[in-house]
């Protein structure tokens, strides 16, 4: 599916219906595909209070909803390897039953659990986007 910028608030809410109760969600596109501006805007979706950033050197962001809920943001690409995510508990994030957006995904691929939601999102031009999502 095609999208802009202009799109992404509606986009985020199909992307929230069609996750339906899972709570690892994968983002997967290039560097500058527009994964944390999703992320942002499915936050704001989600009823998130305050900042919403990439983690790209803490890792992992945590947000608190207006509905008390608690939401993870990892930002993997600067792992050097699965053993990191396995030293800061990435298994208790992922067991806590909150939703846990990860970005670069692909470098912790073996710590990941089953069922989970995967986002892809492919540049096609400057103004815009395809998404898919299963």
């Amino acid at each position: 599916m095609f999208y802009s910028l202009e799109d992404i608030g509606q986009l985020s809410h199909q992307v929230i219906k069609a996750a339906s109760g899972r709570n690892i969600w994968i983002f997967e596109g290039e560097m500058g595909a527009g994964k944390t501006t999703l992320i942002k805007a499915i936050c704001k979706e989600l009823g998130v209070i305050g900042h919403i950033q990439s983690p790209t050197f803490s890792i992992i962001n945590e947000y608190l909803s207006s509905s008390g809920k608690t939401i993870f943001h990892f930002d993997f690409y600067r792992l050097k390897n699965e053993i990191e995510a396995l030293d800061f508990g990435i298994e208790e994030y992922f067991d806590s039953g909150n939703i846990c957006l990860l970005e670069w995904a692909e470098k912790v691929e073996s710590l990941l659990p089953n069922n989970c939601f995967k986002i892809k999102i492919s540049l096609t031009d400057d103004l815009g986007r395809n998404i898919e999502f299963s």
